[in-house]
């Protein structure tokens, strides 16, 4: 009789995660701590970019012409803020999002300010940066402390350093969700945020490092929600590694955006790390059927195969690490009141609506590593 060989495919949903049965689970993602309920604000629509004024800041924010960049300065800029954006001069400062109104637009573009340079041109940063004298630095796209300490020392009357650092640097545990305290990793790809954040304790300069999971959202330039929707839009199998039952964690970008406002003269987050994203979290199966529904397709084919059976090369078969990864982030709501407003089908639902839904990604599909999976599962054996 022949079979298929090598993957495993599901055309029923099947049960969602190892965890125990008492605790809720649906394809928004399963809570590790059922007993305890949170209300969701409801008083703004969703992804309004609501803020409550505070005192105005001169702000520097490192990067900001894309994805997290976008939402947060224009959070800033609606506050009262003077915000200016430090790029390199290569995509425009202000571009309308998909969404926005003409006159909020408008009056983001006619106050946001730029300042041109290469931040690993570290004479440049000291002397620009100091002219300028900013009162809070947020720092969104550094990646070594080689490129923090200048802007520290140009500003030596700073108020605030904001970072956005990863969970990427906690260091692979059984014991989950990763907790602020836990162990970090120094060999881990984001080693550089993590000797950054080190740098940060060891100077008398107030900071914030925010240490966000897997970010989505629209503008997403990772191929997070984006590598699914390629696939449900094209009517394709979805593959997934191994059982699809690893437990992952999203938090949509929105929801970062305004927890960094949160940070902002914050007296509760002087010198602390905190964990961003969504409350729940998500198996991998979960998350295509979640994008499958925030899309409006049809129920997806989901192929399960062994990633040890095959070689792909240099190229990324699946945009997930293939292990259970998730963090609480039940500190920041203690301390900062911080509640996401997103769920995760809504979250993808908005992504998808405001981008990918309107023809508008970052990269063009790439199924060649599925035609790999996918021509192994055709071979048939007697």
């Amino acid at each position: 009789m022949a079979r298929l060989v090598g993957v495993q495919q599901l055309h029923k949903r099947p049960s969602f995660s190892l965890l125990p049965s008492s605790l809720s689970s649906d394809f928004n993602g399963c809570r590790l701590h059922s007993q305890v309920q949170f209300k969701r604000k409801v008083s703004q629509p969703k992804g309004a970019l609501q803020v409550t004024a505070s005192s105005t800041k001169k702000i520097l924010i490192m990067g900001g012409t894309r994805f997290i960049g976008v939402f947060l300065s224009r959070l800033l800029v609606k506050e009262g803020h003077q915000v200016t954006l430090f790029t390199r001069g290569k995509a425009p400062i202000s571009q309308q999002l998909p969404g926005e109104s003409d006159a909020d637009y408008s009056d983001f573009s006619s106050k946001i300010l730029h300042l041109k340079g290469d931040r690993k041109d570290f004479d440049f940063v000291k002397s620009s940066l100091s002219a300028e004298g900013f009162d809070v630095v947020y720092d969104i796209n550094g990646r070594e402390a080689d490129e923090v300490a200048p802007i520290l020392d140009a500003l030596p009357n700073l108020e605030q350093f904001i970072y956005c650092s990863s969970a990427g640097v906690y260091l692979k545990s059984d014991l989950l969700p990763h907790f602020e305290r836990d162990a970090v990793d120094p060999k881990s790809r984001h080693k550089g945020k993590l000797e950054t954040e080190s740098l940060l304790a060891s100077t008398g300069v107030n900071w914030t490092s925010l240490r966000p999971v897997y970010i989505y959202g629209p503008l997403n330039y990772n191929p997070v929600e984006e590598w699914f929707f390629h696939r449900l839009k094209a009517g394709r199998p979805i593959p997934i590694p191994n059982s699809g039952i690893q437990i992952t964690q999203l938090g949509h970008v929105k929801d970062l955006a305004r927890a960094f406002v949160q940070v902002l003269g914050n007296e509760k987050a002087s010198k602390q790390v905190f964990n961003i994203s969504g409350e729940k979290y998500v198996t991998f199966d979960g998350l295509a059927r979640a994008c499958a529904q925030a899309g409006g397709f049809p129920e997806p084919e989901i192929i399960h195969y062994n990633p040890k059976e095959f070689d792909f090369g240099k190229k990324k078969a699946f945009p997930f690490r293939d292990q259970h990864f998730f963090a609480s982030v039940e500190k920041a709501k203690s301390v900062l009141g911080f509640t996401p407003e997103f769920d995760l089908v809504e979250g993808l639902t908005d992504s998808y609506n405001l981008d990918f839904g309107r023809g508008t990604y970052r990269k063009e599909a790439d199924f060649s590593t599925d035609d790999i999976i996918l021509g192994k599962s055709l071979v048939l054996q007697s």
